[in-house]
């Protein structure tokens, strides 16, 4: 493997300001703002828009389907029960 090909990887703290919500790791992103952790020390800080804390999948509060709408507005635009105008060919 050549050397100085692999980008600098280093702890990052990514902010998710919507939540009120920061977590440290590891991670190539790079900033210039930075951020006193719990630990005593200054970490770069990344701003991010969504995190699991704000994300609707993650925090139940996902917007779930209305199937049975969807149908009864299928059958008003499309007339009735499936089938209804395949005749059996006679």
């Amino acid at each position: 493997m050549q050397q100085d090909k692999q980008p600098d990887y280093h702890p990052v703290v990514f902010r998710d300001r919507a939540a009120g919500y920061a977590f440290l790791t590891r991670s190539t992103a790079s900033s210039d703002q930075t951020i006193d952790w719990d630990d005593g020390e200054t970490y770069p800080v990344v701003d991010v828009e969504i995190s699991s804390e704000s994300h609707p999948f993650y925090t139940g509060k996902a917007r779930t389907v209305d199937t049975e709408g969807r149908i009864a507005q299928f059958e008003r635009r499309y007339g009735g029960a499936a089938g209804q105008g395949t005749g059996s060919g006679s």
